[in-house]
């Protein structure tokens, strides 16, 4: 009941949403050592800043003097060579999904015996030394920490069909077939909460990926599109440190997010190779069962003999997808790789690919032409 009294609390000045994601403002307080809490809770108030601290991370200031507008290279953004980038990847499609269940049940299966072992249920308690002063409750630990293991028998076990289908939305029928045909049930009895949270993400990461494998893209009328005069249009702001001088963009400055964004606009101003490029606004989204999807860069390059490559690019830091992208980012990037591939209607239409570099982008050249 405390602890409910003290999320309502944090809830009610705006420190976390209804879903208890931190915001701004509880990071703020922690930084500037005005945050409050109510009268009951006042002598813990040091321990429960420590515990918010460690949860909110870093704050990232923002000095709203360095916001500023970014305005369009008309040069860029009327030049034929952006419009030719532009109307090969302007078009917007839909998608069917080709579910296969029988196919998702025989995956998790598989999935699920792979998954590590389970360790049995353990109890831990420690001996510590509690001081209350005006700073709050401090406290120090004591040796004689012990570990004791539950006997299976003592663990009432929860309601498994009920709770895994709470968390991935699966039939019981289905779920029931994945726990029987994984052989896994020994370790639900030996630690039923990790079990359960083992399941339900191998479950939930494996349907992810049943989505979109069988997913296929169709390019909607004409007049479906997302019009060039959008760049206009929508404002588009940045701050100050988060933005880079351009030449070759449709925006007279680069809004990137990351160092990888911010290196990747450098070496597209500087390769010779490169006549126009975009990063690609927010407004600019590809449908996909999982969320909206928003590709990182669209880039022209042209080759020693004249030859106008299109390249629809995403900016990562590795391009082995285990190394830096989660299941879900991966599955949408493959998403977008097929609404691209609908688009290929021109002679020369737009290639998606994962990149590093621009010398990723480069190198393929050779084999494009061919």
């Amino acid at each position: 009941e405390q602890s409910k009294a003290l999320w309502e609390h944090l809830k009610a000045q705006g420190h976390i949403d209804a879903k208890g994601k931190v915001q701004d403002s509880l990071k703020k307080a922690l930084k500037d050592g005005t945050l409050t809490v109510p009268e009951p809770f006042a002598p813990s108030l040091g321990p429960i800043t420590e515990i918010l601290r460690k949860l909110s991370g870093r704050l990232e200031i923002k000095n709203a003097d360095d916001r500023r507008q970014v305005r369009t290279r008309q040069a860029v953004l009327q030049s034929a060579e952006f419009k030719a980038l532009w109307d090969r990847i302007k078009h917007q499609t839909t998608y069917r999904v080709q579910f296969d269940n029988e196919k998702l049940v025989e995956g998790c299966i598989r999935a699920l015996q792979g998954a590590p072992q389970m360790a049995k249920t353990r109890l831990q308690w420690r001996k510590a030394d509690i001081a209350i002063g005006k700073g709050g409750v401090e406290a120090t630990e004591r040796e004689g920490a012990a570990t004791v293991v539950l006997d299976e028998a003592d663990i009432e076990l929860p309601d498994l069909l009920t709770d895994l289908q709470d968390r991935t939305q699966l039939t019981r029928r289905s779920i029931q077939r994945i726990l029987t045909g994984s052989g896994r049930l020994d370790d639900f009895k030996r630690n039923p909460q990790q079990f359960i949270e083992l399941a339900a993400e191998v479950i939930n990461r494996r349907k992810r990926m049943a989505l979109v494998d069988g997913i296929k893209y169709q390019r909607l009328g004409n007049e479906h599109y997302y019009a060039q005069e959008l760049f206009e249009q929508e404002e588009l702001t940045g701050y100050l440190k988060n933005m880079l001088s351009s030449t070759k963009s449709v925006y007279e400055q680069v809004v990137y997010d990351s160092d990888i964004e911010s290196t990747f606009a450098a070496e597209l101003e500087n390769n010779e190779a490169v006549k126009v490029y975009a990063k690609l606004p927010g407004w600019f989204k590809v449908p996909t069962p999982l969320g909206s999807y928003n590709p990182d860069w669209a880039v022209l390059i042209q080759t020693d003999e004249g030859e106008r490559l299109y390249f629809v690019v995403e900016t990562k830091s590795s391009l082995f997808t285990d190394d830096d992208l989660r299941a879900k980012e991966s599955a949408k990037i493959k998403c977008g790789k097929a609404h691209f591939k609908a688009l290929a209607i021109h002679e020369s239409p737009a290639q998606f690919m994962v990149a590093r570099s621009v010398n990723d982008v480069i190198a393929i050249l050779p084999q494009r032409k061919v």
